[in-house]
Order: structure tokens, then sequence, then C-alpha cells
């Protein structure tokens, strides 16, 4: 992933940049923000914004939004300013970076940045057969549309496609559809011209000009808005673009790789979705199994982020036990590859011993499919109160349940992330307080 950093490298931010870079990020840095924002019009890989606390968090963060580049600022200053930290929260910033840098941190807001850990780890013959068939249209430029439940690894497949490919020299570039508001996402794809809108106040490249000779990544692309959806398809077809307010289109030569947990074809029936970009998308398909499908997986995947978060939380890797292994395979796993990382990463931190025990493995009872939370008082505790006050309680019960994972709470609520987005928005606007997202959630 590219950080940039708005601030000087001397002293201890400039360790928070080793830390980083060690953990796999590339780094770029502006002295100050209208240099930073100069960058950022011109290279939309930048996935994360590090804004030292004596620079002015707040106008980086409206000058983003004014001009609509959706790229989280996170504030990095010493926590002898507490103060400082809780305006630039205020302000917009994502989340508060303490200065010295703790690396363990560091990790989790990269990771969340990030949005996946890109390992491909396939023990199972059902992912097996999936990966063969994505290697084998791998070296091609059709576009490959990848379908499965939230959780399944789309985006992880969607890389391994890529390194695979002959673009693989080039940028991959991904975008979350469903991460970004609908007012900001067309800017994104396409990016813009000076003037173009107020609070465009110079020329920006987009996604698919940042992707240019490489992939991009449309990241569930059924979130889109249906009249986004005739712009993308033109670019698709005609192979050029338009930025908003520009004069003239723009050739571009990129691959579009597209995931989706959504069934398309009953999209397209129900109207939110055109039949004619579904079948532009779905030159290949390929099917991620979830993690019910695949048992064959969850050993493996559970031992490599044992190790994973072992070495995160600065602890001495422990194999799981026989016990934790029969209960990890009990389980139905919802929240597939995604719930199963976020249960090791618990058990990591929770076991005691030279193993990591059964009773560290915190799951719902083997063998059955968890549940949304249960609202306390049963029926009787919910006479009295209005609609609107159950459906507030069951969502952020929901989001503590999936430790604020957002895409996983979407998928056992029953509605799309930009409902939940919506509904959270509404919270925080009314004074609530409103859990920040979990590790690779769509904010």
């Amino acid at each position: 992933m590219r950080v940039l950093i708005i601030g000087s490298l001397a002293g201890e931010l400039g360790q928070a940049a080793r830390i980083a870079m060690a953990r796999g990020a590339k780094l770029d840095q502006a002295d100050d923000a209208e240099t930073a924002l100069a960058r950022l019009r011109a290279d939309a890989r930048v996935d994360l914004v590090l804004c030292e606390l004596s620079h002015d968090v707040g106008a980086v963060v409206r000058a983003l939004a004014a001009e609509r580049i959706a790229v989280p600022v996170v504030a990095c200053g010493s926590n002898a300013d507490p103060d400082a930290a809780v305006a630039a929260i205020r302000a917009g910033a994502r989340e508060f970076l303490p200065l010295p840098p703790d690396p363990e941190l560091i990790a989790a807001i990269l990771e969340a940045a990030a949005g996946e850990t890109h390992a491909l780890i396939v023990r199972d013959p059902a992912m097996e057969a999936a990966v063969r068939r994505a290697e084998q249209v791998a070296a091609a430029d059709a576009s490959v549309l990848i379908t499965g439940e939230s959780g399944t690894g789309k985006e992880v497949l969607a890389r391994h496609i890529h390194r695979r490919s002959r673009r693989a020299a080039g940028a991959f570039v991904a975008l979350n559809c469903a991460a970004i508001p609908d007012n900001l996402l067309e800017s994104e794809l396409f990016g813009h011209e000076k003037g173009a809108f107020s609070g465009a106040i110079a020329r920006r490249v987009g996604k698919f000009e940042a992707a240019d000779g490489g992939t991009l990544l449309l990241d569930e692309i059924s979130e889109m808005d249906i009249r986004l959806q005739a712009k993308l398809l033109r670019a698709l077809q005609e192979r050029e673009i338009d930025r908003l307010g520009g004069a003239a289109p723009v050739r571009v030569n990129v691959r579009i790789l597209a995931t989706t947990n959504r069934d398309l074809p009953a999209e397209v029936t129900r109207g939110t979705f055109r039949e004619d970009l579904y079948f532009r998308l779905n030159v290949i398909s390929l099917r991620i199994p979830p993690l019910r499908e695949r048992p064959g997986d969850i050993v493996a995947l559970a031992e490599h982020f044992a190790r994973r978060y072992a070495e995160v939380n600065g602890l001495a890797y422990r194999a799981l036990s026989p016990a934790a292994l029969a209960r990890l395979g009990g389980h139905a796993w919802r929240g597939n590859v995604r719930e199963l990382e976020n249960t090791i990463h618990r058990a990591v931190l929770l076991a005691e011993g030279p193993q990591i025990g059964s009773e560290a493995i915190e799951v719902g009872p083997q063998g059955q499919t968890p549940t949304a939370p249960h609202i306390p008082g049963g029926i009787s505790g919910l006479v009295g109160r209005t609609m609107q006050a159950v459906e507030r309680d069951l969502i952020l019960e929901t989001l503590g349940h999936t430790l604020g994972n957002r895409t996983h709470a979407a998928t056992i609520l029953g509605i799309s992330i930009r409902a939940l987005r919506n509904k959270l928005r509404d919270y925080a606007a009314q004074g609530m307080p409103v859990p920040p997202p979990g590790a690779g959630v769509a904010a």
C-alpha cells in the first residue's frame, strides 16, 4: 500500500515511517499540506495519509472533501497534547497515532487502510479448482467477475490474478465501491479538471488513469449507483474516460476485475444493475466458495493467522491444539475467512499455556451458524420502544459482535454496506457513539 506522510521525517515521525516501510508500505513525504494535496491530485494510488499534528489536520480533511479525494487521514503526534488529538479526530481524522510509534498500532492502521492481508492460502480441492481457473485466465486481458460471500477473499484472488498476468509490472489499483459515497465515487474513478465543481482547485487523476497499463479492481461493484454504471460502461467499451469537467476524452489501457457478494442477475432483474454492464464484466466468472464449503482450508488459514498475529503482537508463536482445531472445524463460519481471522487474532491474545487451546477459540456452539446478537429482555424488553431505537440497538450490537467489521455486520443484518454506513452516519450526527471500522472494513 502507499502512504503519504505530511511532516518532517526527522525524529519520531521518521521512526513511524521506517516501521511502516518494514510492514511493506511504500512511502511518499510532503513538507506541508499544499504539497501533499498536489501529490494526491497526481497519484490516485495513495491509500493513507499520516498528518503530523503540527499541521492543520482539519484543513487537510476539509480540502480532501472539497476536492472529492477519498483518502483516510490519520493524525500523528505526542500524547502530551491530548486536546490536539481530540480536535483532530473531531475534525475528521480517521485515527490518532501517538508518538513515539507503537509497531503493533501502526500495523493495525495499515491493515485497516489496505483492507486485505493479501495472503492466498489454499489447501481445499474446492478452492484449488477456483485458483486453477483464475490462473488459466490470468494472462488474458478479459474482464473477470469474482463472486462470493463477504469475507471469502475476493480481493486476495484478484491480486493473485494481477500477479500472474502480463500486467504484473503495472499498477494494481483497488477501489471499494461500497466504501465511498456516491457523490465522491465518480471523481475517484475518472478524476476531475480544475473548476469542475466547487472545491476543484486543480486537476486530479482518478483510479482509471492511476491504473493505466495495469489492473483496476472494482470491489463490491453491485453497490455502485446505476447512474454511474452508464459512464463506467462507456469507459469499458471505448477504453477512454471523461474527467469531470473535461473537454476531451482520455485514453486508458486498463484491465478490469470486479467483485460482488450479491446475485448480479437478480440485481439486473430488480433494475438496480445494468444488464449491458453485467455482460461486459462477466466475460470470465470466478466463484469463491464460502469457507464452510472448503473445510480443508480452515486449518491452514488458522495456522497462518496464528503466526501472523503472534508476530504482529510481539508474542511467541504457539500452535493450535487438537481440541482448538476441532472447535474451528465444527463452526459454520458465516463471516468466512474474515471471521476466522478475527477469531484467531483474539485467540492469540487470550490463550494461556504453550498451545492455543479450545478455551481461547470464542465462536458460537459447534456446528451452528451464528445469529444476530440477542437484544436483552426478549419481546417484553421491546414493548414501549420505537422501531428506530430497536433498529439502532440491533445495528450497534451487531457491530460489537463483529468487532467493528461493517461488511460482516451488514451481511448478518441483511442490508447493504451503503445502507449500514448511512445509518451510522445518522447516529453520529445525533451525537451517539459509533464504533470505529474494524481491520479491513469499508468505512
